[in-house]
């Protein structure tokens, strides 16, 4: 009866273990743990890089990044600033493409 409790308990666990990895993979449209983690951390740095630049009102711009892939929104006073927001985050390491969604004021 040990091993019969003990081989059910070791089937569970390898069902659990194997569940729990697939909802750690990423797809075409979904994160993996790791690569949210990661864009989590290039956002935060896009968000720096764009606060630190000066002529840049970063409270009017929004920055969301998707496995690399940051997008920028919101309004800026020119186009030279749309610009400038767009090299300051291809600027940032880890960044594979930049996407600019802004408007001018």
């Amino acid at each position: 009866m040990n091993t019969r409790l003990s081989l059910r308990t070791i089937t569970a666990l390898s069902f659990a273990l194997v569940l729990a990895a697939s909802g750690c993979a990423s797809s075409y449209r979904q994160e993996g743990t790791g690569e949210y983690v990661d864009d989590t951390v290039i956002t935060a740095k896009v968000k720096a890089a764009v606060l630190n630049a000066p002529g840049l009102k970063s409270a009017e711009i929004n920055v969301e990044t998707f496995k690399g892939r940051v997008q920028l929104s919101g309004f800026v006073g020119t186009q030279a600033e749309i610009e400038q927001a767009v090299s300051v985050a291809r600027s940032v390491s880890g960044v594979k493409s930049v996407l600019s969604d802004m408007r001018v004021k």
